[in-house]
């Protein structure tokens, strides 16, 4: 037995699985260098001629010389893609043609600087996302990129070197690549390389030596590459150890709390390099309370941004929602997904006013510092991005002028209303009238608008209402006394009026967004076709986060068109706006709007998506720009998507299990229609022409021509039967069975059906009880005639020779009776709604007697297009069937 710490990780062999059900995608090579001018575009050249001599099909795609002259001969040797000439704000540019390079399909294709950024209007908007599509075509490519745009380390090369790089590839592209390669240079040649003129123009040169291009930027630089490097090699190290069973001790996960957006990006970029170092999973999270909620992502600073970066940069973001206490959210959050380790940002407090909040409402990370104690805590001090002190989270600077004045307003107001009752009451009870101003401004702006209120009160009270009047001193004990209770009260108030202003408003936007998901599922639930959930769906997330909304569809020719919008939109789609939804449509991914393809057009489009097959995709053009970046926002998309796919894929199933059905009805119509026409109309007629060729011969005595025409004649009525039920069959399943009524009496149809069939009745006993006082009804007496003859046909096929059959009528109010009853085997209970269905026969086997299975359900049919009812009911005579038609009185005597 294997012991448990030499087992291989059962994760690796899941990876290798996986790679080996995904099609063959390209392996990427990455040229790593310290800062531009090693040689990075000179060393890819060269390993490319060196496979291009060796047979390998090798094609550049794009490549910058910057005018070296031994970059530009080794290139000439290469076949190269001409560049796309693009029109861009009056300049010709030429960018690399994606497009061509896929079309060609070579092995392999250069790619230089990866962290380039394309033109707004290119497919997209950073280079490394063309390669990601070259690479999913199956082509190696072989790339070059600088240390200072790696994402996670962009904050530590602006440290070093002072300038914050602004084109950054994530890390997950390093990650992923299958193999890199370091070109190291020392800082001393790569000086003298600068001096020569062999990375800028002299003119550039001069300006980069005294500012990047120093010797200690360079050896930093240099030794982060390097250090990246290895940590690559360690990576790999681990793994080829969790496969071969020597795995590492498990380590939990990482959590990164973001809860000041002016820091958020780089705490971010830390949390990711020590997560690197760890290679253990991570988390980043903030928490919306309902300030926040209200303001919107654009109100939310940058912190909509440092989500979107921490997806870029592999993490899984999460984003939680606190009434009052976001701390304690990210606690529980972190014990509910095994968080073991916290990273929070340390804000400085410089001013007096800033000291003075800390100690009034400290910042969650304040917070959480003194109520993580079952978790590893770190602690980081990030800079803000840009310039400026990073503020601590609280009130925005332009919102304490409004803060003040509504605190004067109320104390001022308070004032004018206690001033009249001086003279009336205690000057205590004069404290009430400021509480009331207190609470006021504590609903309205919170626990920090109640302080300020409550601070100015203080000072108005004293000022007009207590010895000395008109100072801030205060002389007598009593006063000290009504200062305090005053004080105190005031801050308790206005505290409370401040959390009961959260939790309403907490309250609202959750009764909004319950309500909104309520009417949505409701909706969905309810629909019986496709349209009606499109419509649903569109109108959902128009209102679920503040956009315009549509779902485009194929037609039969496979051309997306407009199925649904909300609200109605006229007009067609910009070009770049269609080619987007083009492309989330046959690529089944993100398009358009804050995405990494086509991010110029407006929309952002999301494909719609049942067992991974695209059947459509939803468009969404935000009202708020920010709100595109959104994680949240992408979230609520694909659960609207999910649900939609879930609802369109239920329709469907329902549709194919009716053409199913259908299918089987179709089916077991045409094995009736067969048997009919192979036994029940064959029969009569074989019979016919038999009697006729046997009169033909002449031979036979006249008795004998007289039985054989008999004979001949019922056959023959009994086709016709037959052909009539048929045709009564179809005429019902179009609705074109027509009754044309007139007052008849019961006794008369009867006499009619018993003289019909006088040949099938001769060996039965029939037996009529029709009283003479029967009332007349109003029916059409043909086809009640052929309702009954069908009743008494299907007894006679049923009930053994020589027993009876009976046909009795009862008056009940204003109704008529008629019921036909036998003595055969009776109509179990389970069967006697079935027998009025076609092709349902209650008797199956060797011992049914012939028949289609139509005759009680065409007299169904006639009857109820007399305004009638027929029923199987209990006999009266014996353990056989009975079928009663029930049809209206009439309401005067007939003619006849």
């Amino acid at each position: 037995m294997i012991p448990e710490e030499d087992r291989p990780d059962p994760e690796s062999f899941l990876a290798e699985a996986r790679a080996e059900c995904i099609p063959a995608r390209g392996k990427l090579k990455i040229f790593l260098g310290a800062a531009p001018g090693v040689g990075k575009t000179f060393a890819m050249l060269e390993e490319a001629r060196a496979r291009a001599a060796a047979g390998t099909d090798v094609l550049v795609g794009i490549a910058e010389t910057h005018g070296r002259a031994e970059t530009a001969a080794i290139l000439a040797h290469l076949e190269q893609v001409p560049r796309r000439i693009i029109p861009y704000r009056g300049k010709q540019l030429s960018e690399m043609d994606l497009d061509a390079i896929l079309a060609r399909r070579p092995q392999v294709v250069l790619i230089d600087e990866l962290a380039h950024s394309n033109i707004p209007s290119a497919r997209h908007p950073k280079r490394w996302q063309d390669v990601e599509e070259v690479l999913e075509a199956g082509i190696d490519v072989y790339s070059t990129l600088n240390i200072q745009h790696i994402e996670s380390l962009n904050d530590v090369v602006a440290g070093i070197t002072g300038i914050r790089v602004q084109e950054t590839v994530p890390d997950a592209v390093l990650q992923d690549a299958d193999d890199i390669k370091v070109i190291d240079l020392s800082a001393e040649d790569l000086i003298q390389r600068m001096r020569e003129g062999k990375v800028y123009m002299p003119a550039q040169a001069g300006r980069a030596l005294m500012n990047f291009f120093t010797k200690p930027n360079l050896t930093a630089l240099r030794e982060l590459a390097l250090r990246t490097a290895a940590s690559r090699i360690d990576a790999e190290m681990l793994d080829m150890a969790r496969s071969s069973g020597r795995r590492a001790s498990a380590q939990g996960r990482l959590m990164v709390c973001l809860d000041d957006p002016a820091t958020a990006r780089t705490l971010v970029r830390m949390g990711r390099r020590m997560t690197d170092r760890a290679r253990i999973p991570w988390i980043v999270a903030t928490v919306i309370t309902p300030g926040v909620e209200r303001e919107g992502p654009g109100g939310n600073g940058n912190m909509v941004g440092a989500l979107e970066l921490a997806e870029r940069l592999g993490a899984d973001t999460l984003t939680l929602r606190a009434e009052s206490d976001p701390a304690a959210e990210f606690l529980a959050a972190a014990e509910r997904l095994g968080v073991t380790r916290l990273i929070v940002a340390r804000h400085r407090r410089r001013s007096f006013l800033g000291g003075m909040l800390s100690w009034i409402r400290p910042s969650v990370s304040e917070v959480l510092i003194d109520r993580a104690e079952q978790f590893e805590l770190t602690v980081l001090s990030p800079a803000p991005e840009g310039k400026g002190e990073a503020a601590a989270p609280g009130p925005k600077l332009q919102g304490w002028p409004r803060l003040l004045a509504e605190g004067l307003g109320a104390a001022a107001v308070s004032t004018l209303i206690a001033w009249p009752f001086y003279a009336l009451v205690p000057v205590a009870s004069l404290a009430v009238v400021y509480l009331v101003g207190v609470l006021f401004v504590g609903v309205r702006r919170g626990t920090l608008g109640a302080i300020i209120a409550s601070g100015i009160s203080f000072m108005a009270y004293n000022y007009f209402f207590t010895i000395p009047f008109y100072s801030l001193r205060v002389s007598q004990y009593e006063s000290v006394v009504a200062l305090m209770v005053f004080t105190i009260s005031a801050l308790f108030t206005g505290s409370l009026a401040g959390r009961l202003k959260r939790q309403v408003e907490f309250m609202r936007v959750s009764q909004a967004r319950t309500g909104t998901l309520y009417d949505f599922a409701r909706r969905i639930a309810s629909a019986s076709t496709t349209d009606q959930v499109l419509a649903a769906a569109a109108e959902h997330i128009a209102q679920s986060v503040d956009c315009q909304s549509l779902i485009l569809m194929p037609d039969n020719g496979g051309i997306l068109q407009r199925v649904r919008s909300y609200p109605d939109l006229s007009g067609a789609l910009e070009p770049q706006a269609f080619a987007a939804a083009l492309w989330a449509f046959q690529r089944n991914e993100p398009a358009g709007s804050g995405t990494g393809t086509l991010p110029s057009s407006p929309w952002l489009f999301l494909p719609l998506a049942m067992q991974s097959r695209p059947i459509g995709v939803i468009g969404a053009k935000f009202a708020d720009p920010q709100r595109r970046l959104d994680p949240e926002t992408r979230r609520v998309l694909e659960a609207v998507e999910d649900q939609v796919a879930v609802a369109v894929s239920r329709i469907m199933v329902e549709g194919d299990l009716e053409r199913a059905r259908l299918a089987t009805e179709t089916e077991k119509l045409r094995a009736a229609l067969l048997n009919s026409v192979s036994h029940d109309l064959r029969t009569p007629l074989v019979t016919v022409i038999g009697a006729l060729t046997a009169m033909a011969d002449g031979t036979l005595q006249p008795a004998q021509n007289a039985d054989l025409t008999t004979t001949a004649l019922d056959e023959a009525r009994r086709l016709d039967r037959f052909v009539g039920n048929l045709l009564n069959m179809t005429r019902l399943g179009h609705g074109k069975l027509l009754a044309r009524r007139e007052i008849s009496r019961l006794t008369d149809i009867v006499g009619r059906v018993r003289a019909d069939l006088a040949r099938p009745l001769q060996n039965f006993d029939l037996r009529l009880d029709l009283p003479a006082d029967l009332p007349p009804v109003l029916i059409d007496p043909v086809l009640i005639g052929q309702a009954l003859t069908n009743l008494v046909e299907n007894a006679t096929k049923y009930a053994p020779d020589g027993t009876a059959i009976y046909i009795y009528g009862q008056a009940d109010e204003a109704v008529v009776h008629l019921t036909v009853e036998d003595e055969g085997p009776g109509i179990p209970p389970a069967e006697r709604r079935r027998v009025f269905e076609m092709f349902h026969r209650a008797v199956t086997g060797d011992g049914a007697p012939a028949g289609t299975g139509l005759g009680l359900a065409i007299a169904k049919g006639m009857v109820e297009a007399n305004d009638g009812t027929i029923a199987v009911v209990d006999p009266q005579f014996g353990p056989g069937a009975a079928i009663r038609m029930t049809f209206a009185a009439a309401e005067g005597e007939d003619d006849g």
